[in-house]
């Protein structure tokens, strides 16, 4: 079998700040760490991701893609491999368009998670700072782009504790990301992130990771920032399994997996989860996760299950591979 790794675009072509830069390096990385994965099993490719890629495609007769493609611009950019794939009847790794769609909208899986009866923060959504008068929410709010990932557009001022720090940085974040930007009740309470493999009831948790901020420098706030995840990681401290009892666990497995099951996602994913008061609120879901041997989360946590980067890597095209019968 064939296998082309799909990755996209140079970032910074399109975000030319930290997270760009940061974003094209991780992702060319875990590029060759998958390709090495799976080279003894398959004969693999990487082909970047552009408007001819169904022609690229079928000239190197390619039977099963993994997509490792976010997209690079636009509102539904998670989507837009998916849906070409799908058009073209080519199989691949990962949910389809339409849960890629929602989870990467953060907007609309919120009010999914909500009419579901998920504990989700409450949230409003504004195009303008002028939307801000007449707010119903409490401080602290934090400020995110409604379809980024990989901490894009979470910045440690994004959390914000009054009117002022509010509108600047929605009037900041409105210069650079699609609107409407999401304005969020912050949780104040642990933080943790769930990684899942496989499709309808056959679900695999893994190991459950809570991500303890308390060791971050005096200035930085509590929260999964970019600042955070790629300048002061060595200052946080990840607990895996986590030290939690047994309905804890409980109450954080079912939410993370009602919110996987309600946008329809599959194959694998991570959902990052707050507890406040004995409540999991589902604070989004990650339908792509990175996959970067040393960094990403998901990878930590199935390491923690014995479950080792390679296999990993093997296990999710396997589980796509019998949904798709391929």
């Amino acid at each position: 079998m064939k296998i082309a790794i799909i990755t996209d675009q140079p970032r910074s072509s399109v975000l030319s700040t930290d997270e760009g830069i940061q974003e094209d390096r991780q992702s060319f990385e875990t590029m060759k760490y998958i390709m090495d994965a799976l080279a003894p099993e398959y004969e693999v490719l990487c082909i970047p991701m552009d408007l001819n890629i169904l022609e690229k495609l079928h000239a190197k007769e390619v039977d099963f893609v993994f997509n490792l493609s976010n997209g690079i611009k636009g509102e539904a950019s998670l989507s837009q491999l998916p849906a070409m794939l799908e058009f073209a009847g080519i199989p691949y790794t990962g949910s389809g368009p339409l849960p890629h769609g929602l989870a990467y909208n953060k907007i609309i899986s919120g009010k999914i998670f909500k009419a579901s009866g998920i504990p989700t923060p409450n949230f409003v959504s504004v195009r303008n700072v002028d939307e801000l008068a007449n707010l119903k929410l409490d401080f602290p709010l934090i400020v995110k782009p409604k379809d980024e990932g990989s901490s894009r557009g979470i910045q440690n001022d994004s959390l914000t504790f009054n009117l002022n720090a509010l509108r600047d940085k929605v009037y900041e974040n409105l210069q650079k990301y699609n609107p409407p930007l999401m304005i969020s009740e912050y949780i104040e309470g642990r933080e943790f992130t769930v990684g899942i493999l496989g499709n309808g009831e056959d679900l695999e948790v893994l190991p459950i990771m809570e991500i303890d901020f308390s060791g971050l420098p005096d200035g930085m706030n509590k929260i999964y920032s970019f600042e955070a995840k790629f300048k002061y990681d060595e200052h946080i401290i990840y607990h895996i399994p986590s030290n939690i009892d047994e309905e804890t666990e409980a109450l954080i497995k079912n939410s993370a997996i009602s919110a996987y099951h309600s946008l329809g996602i599959r194959d694998y994913a991570r959902i990052d989860i707050r507890l406040r008061n004995q409540k999991a609120y589902v604070i989004e879901i990650n339908s792509l996760p990175g996959l970067d041997k040393y960094h990403s989360d998901i990878i930590k946590m199935a390491k923690a299950k014995g479950i080792e980067y390679n296999e990993l890597i093997k296990r999710i095209v396997n589980i796509a591979r019998k949904r798709t019968g391929k």
